[in-house]
């Protein structure tokens, strides 16, 4: 059963220059134990909603402005980046940040060991004319060889080989998490923005919930999460299980958490369109104080100013008109609970990004897939 693929025509890639490991037959990744947790986190959702901000003036610009936390990516990476690509599109990188500091320790579970972690990646890449966009969702458990890479404080880190993908933010932040993703895709990432638990608990009770409608039980203590086959309003706390949860439906594995991730993304985007914000100022203010609480940006976006620019680029993409894929992946023979980059094939993707294409329905064909696709529907 392949992942989620691109019902859009497109162009072949350039193959790897290796070819992929095969899964072994038979296998089957099993769940493991309570570990660290993902965390869904969208550019539509706090850009979209950051924008209204701007409605204001005074004090309340003032007090949003300061709410945003930036890194300087630029500064801290330097050259020997790829080069920026000038036919109009736009390249994010959307990660969830689950430290175990504070609220968020009640939230993610586990103990506070001071780190910070990203189990969640997202590629958003943003076509030409900002119609339509392309979402690459990176498995935190591909292993993968990272690049030496100096974080926000100027310290640097060594490379290091066939670690876990989520381990460069956990070693160097998000300097060092883009680095690692510019190094696997050839592509330059324009932008960064990054979301924790406690801010998008927050922001989807704020928006009232989101519905979905859940085509099977799904049943997972570790996340929380208990909800029966039909159609829900979920809270923040429920929508942060079902994002969270691995091993309540699909085939345990954090391939199925992207697939479930995908569908409440498309949900949660609608939802934003659809509410009447500009009819609610307390509301709309709420939103806005949560959505800059709650995001780390790049440089380049660390004022209300440019997130206002930013989001207003992105009002026209619907759910419809977006195309998401999880990046190819096997399942590795030697550790059924860590993927391996099938290279061909993700070469496909990135060549199509590259040249601002749709995304080839070849490039995520055969590919490993979580099992959970279609457990959550409009």
């Amino acid at each position: 059963m392949p992942a989620d693929s691109t019902p859009e025509p497109g162009i072949p890639g350039e193959p790897g220059t290796r070819g992929p490991r095969h899964r072994a037959q038979g296998r089957r990744r099993k769940p493991r134990a309570k570990g660290h947790r993902g965390l869904l986190i969208t550019a539509w959702t706090a850009a979209g909603i950051v924008v209204l901000g701007g409605t204001g003036v005074g004090y309340v610009y003032f007090k949003l402005n300061g709410n945003i936390k930036s890194v300087d990516i630029d500064h801290a990476l330097g050259a020997g980046r790829p080069g920026k690509v000038d036919n109009g599109s736009e390249n994010i990188l959307v990660l969830g940040s689950d430290t175990r500091s504070g609220s968020n320790q009640k939230l993610g579970g586990g103990a506070d060991d001071g780190s910070a972690r990203s189990d969640t990646a997202m590629i958003v890449h943003v076509y030409e004319g900002r119609k339509k966009a392309g979402v690459v969702s990176i498995p935190r458990d591909t292993l993968i060889d990272r690049p030496e890479c100096t974080d926000s404080d100027g310290t640097t880190h060594d490379a290091a080989s066939g670690v876990m993908f989520n381990s460069a933010y956990s070693t160097g932040g998000a300097a060092c998490a883009v680095k690692t993703v510019e190094s696997l895709t050839g592509i330059r990432m324009d932008h960064y923005l990054e979301v924790d638990f406690t801010g998008f608990q927050r922001l989807v009770d704020e928006l009232g919930g989101v519905e979905v409608t859940t085509t099977k039980d799904i049943n997972d203590p570790d996340s929380h999460l208990n909800l029966r086959a039909g159609t829900h309003q979920l809270t923040g706390e429920q929508a942060l299980g079902l994002v969270r949860t691995r091993h309540g439906v699909g085939d345990g594995s954090d391939l199925g958490r992207i697939q479930l991730q995908q569908a409440f993304i498309k949900a949660l985007v609608e939802q934003v369109k659809d509410i009447g914000l500009f009819t609610n100022p307390k509301k709309l203010y709420d939103l806005a104080d949560t959505a800059t609480n709650a995001v780390t940006t790049d440089s380049s976006l660390g004022s209300v100013d440019a997130l206002m620019s930013f989001a207003s680029g992105l009002k026209d993409i619907s759910a419809s008109k977006m195309t998401m894929v999880t990046m190819p992946v096997q399942y590795d023979p030697a550790d059924p609970n860590r993927v391996l980059l099938d290279e061909a094939k993700a070469q496909q993707v990135w060549t199509a990004l590259k040249n601002d294409r749709p995304i080839p329905r070849a490039a995520t064909e055969g590919t490993a897939t979580g099992e959970a696709k279609g457990v959550i529907t409009p």
